[in-house]
């Protein structure tokens, strides 16, 4: 018995000129499928498009043949391209998955403006919306970030649209086998070093065992955060302009000079009656037009600094965002992120003999390297030594069970190390490479063992002269 796939056809409008995203894979074949068998019905101008990541080597090159194939049977263009997704992520230091997307859809722009198209169709499915909403929990996301996979996604060159968000892989899977057809898999989609199969293989089957319906709420929580996001737009439309002040007050009343493209002014006597929720977002909203997006603990900072703080007080949060009390407003600056000047630059440099230990009372550790390190060093002489020091603008580490390098910078902020905690935080370095950082577990040196424990202040007086070895 032939299965019927649920398309949103709300968002097909007739005589749309529309690309499908054909990866391959059963959720790309059964949409294409499905919108090739409608097209008439629907009115649509059909294409397919197939993007080669220059990933998985023969694997990927039989994708694009099936692709190319399927295309062909079901009389709809085909269009192609092929990107070096390996070299996108080393050059911007993004991880496989972040690189491949950014890639993704900047092509579908391309074939928007080029064809041109009034939209691209990608296949995400109501697992894929669970799966992400979940994974934007875990990362600490606001409202606006659980609302997960959107069904339009609007850009200056057209539209891209999800018709497949109210339908599961199960039900992907059947239509396709009662039609006969065929898919590709991706054997990348069983590596447990991307995070979201972890969450796929692993998280979410352990978490249906407490709730089996959890991908149905975790789509639904889409969503209600997608309209209660919708609701604080139009809100905030209305109560910024009431509160965000352009220059700086002048005695007498009235406001000197223009809008600072580096800073912006909120009354914090007009914000103070307004409810926490409305507070959290205009000060988000105040950030944001200075390209910053504190996270919750930044955000209270910045709350209770505009709601108690005296005038002259001043806060350092990340993302070079910087914010300052004055009588009667908050004002927000945004500035060069890294290490605060001052004491953090007058941090020493530990030398780490490797095997031995190192006494560090400027970070309040004790750091021990166990084992030797052959692998790095094989015969070495002197015994090679590691560098135990402050991070700096530029330093670059590689977590576990991640792709490529990230900023030191980024793992911080992603850390919710913010202010003056963030301008003293140690590194290790071994010939050039960062392996090991405070708070993070990073990709091991093969035959070396990290160990890191906490000192008292007085403890520390007391080991250094204790044991004269120690620098």
């Amino acid at each position: 018995m032939r299965a019927t796939l649920k398309l949103d056809t709300a968002l097909l409008t007739p005589g749309l000129r529309l690309a499908v995203g054909l990866s391959g894979g059963a959720d790309s074949v059964a949409l294409t499928c499905a919108l090739a068998d409608r097209r008439a019905e629907l009115g649509l101008v059909l294409h397919a498009a197939h993007l080669h990541h220059g990933l998985r080597g023969g694997e990927a090159d039989a994708d694009l043949e099936f692709a190319r194939a399927l295309a062909a049977k079901l009389d709809l263009p085909f269009h192609e391209a092929r990107a070096e997704t390996a070299l996108e992520a080393k050059t911007h230091s993004e991880s496989i998955e972040e690189a491949a997307r950014r890639l993704r859809y900047s092509w579908f722009r391309q074939l928007l403006s080029e064809i041109p198209l009034h939209a691209v169709a990608t296949a995400h499915t109501r697992d894929d919306q669970a799966e992400t909403v979940l994974a934007k929990f875990l990362r600490g996301a606001w409202t606006e970030g659980l609302s997960g996979v959107h069904p339009v996604l609007e850009f200056p060159e057209g539209r891209v649209l999800r018709p497949l968000l109210s339908t599961t892989r199960a039900e992907i899977e059947a239509y396709l086998n009662s039609i006969g057809q065929s898919w590709r898999e991706d054997s990348s989609n069983r590596h447990l070093t991307f995070t979201r199969n972890r969450i796929r293989h692993e998280l979410l089957p352990l978490l249906e065992i407490w709730n089996p319906r959890l991908r149905e709420h975790l789509a639904e929580m889409a969503v209600l955060a997608r309209d209660e996001e919708a609701w604080w737009q139009a809100e905030l439309a209305k109560v910024a302009p009431q509160l965000l002040l352009e220059g700086r007050p002048v005695r007498g009343g009235g406001r000197a000079g223009g809008g600072d493209a580096g800073s912006i002014a909120i009354d914090a006597t007009r914000l103070a009656p307004l409810p926490p929720a409305t507070q959290r977002r205009l000060l988000r909203h105040a950030a944001a037009q200075l390209g910053a997006a504190p996270d919750f603990a930044s955000t209270e900072a910045l709350r209770t600094l505009a709601l108690t703080g005296r005038a002259g007080q001043k806060l350092e949060l990340a993302q070079g965002l910087r914010a300052e009390r004055t009588p009667r407003e908050l004002r927000l600056f945004v500035g060069p992120a890294g290490p605060a000047k001052g004491a953090a630059a007058s941090i020493p440099e530990y030398a780490v003999p490797i095997p031995g230990q190192v006494s560090a009372p400027a970070f309040g550790i004790l750091l021990r390297i166990e084992n030797s390190v052959d692998a790095v060093n094989q015969g070495a002489t002197p015994p090679p030594t590691a560098c135990l020091r402050n991070w700096k603008a530029g330093d670059r580490v590689r977590l576990r069970y991640s792709g490529n390098p990230r900023k030191v910078k980024e793992v911080l902020e992603r850390m919710k190390v913010t202010g003056t905690s963030r301008a003293i935080w140690p590194v290790l370095e071994l010939a050039g490479r960062i392996v090991w950082m405070k708070g993070v577990e990073v990709e091991p040196e093969p035959g070396m063992r990290i160990a890191a424990e906490p000192i008292e202040p007085e403890e520390t007086t007391q080991q250094t002269q204790k044991d004269p070895g120690l620098p």
